[in-house]
């Protein structure tokens, strides 16, 4: 199966926009860190910093960035997997092409299909 109706290349396609979004998050977390380090060189205390800082956290945003990312990516995994599974390749074998034990295989496999946009943070 290939094209709009297959599920893997779907969930490719999501990874693809997830990671625009997660290196737009980045870059902008990256810039307040370079901010957050010249208010500690200019003297500010850690409390006055946190406490003034723009919410989310920088911290909140790296985590947010990364679950979502981690999100999108486990169901590209599991459609790719579900994919190879289809095309008949043992569960064995698509454990060595993913770098994990054939138990763990076996257990994406038996993971339930998930609604688009889920464990994905809203308002982004």
């Amino acid at each position: 199966m290939t094209g709009p109706a297959d599920p893997a290349v779907t969930a490719l396609r999501e990874l693809g926009s997830q990671l625009d979004r997660t290196l737009d998050d980045l870059a902008e977390a990256r810039r307040r860190v370079d901010q957050l380090e010249r208010l500690r060189a200019d003297g500010m205390s850690w409390h006055e910093i946190v406490t003034q800082e723009e919410r989310p956290l920088v911290v909140e945003a790296v985590t947010r960035a990364l679950d979502d990312l981690g999100s999108v990516g486990g169901r590209f995994r599991r459609e790719e997997a579900r994919a190879l599974h289809r095309e008949e390749v043992s569960i064995t074998r698509i454990g060595k092409l993913f770098g994990v034990s054939r138990q763990r295989v076996s257990a994406i496999l038996q993971e339930p299909l998930r609604p688009r946009g889920g464990g994905v943070s809203a308002g982004r």
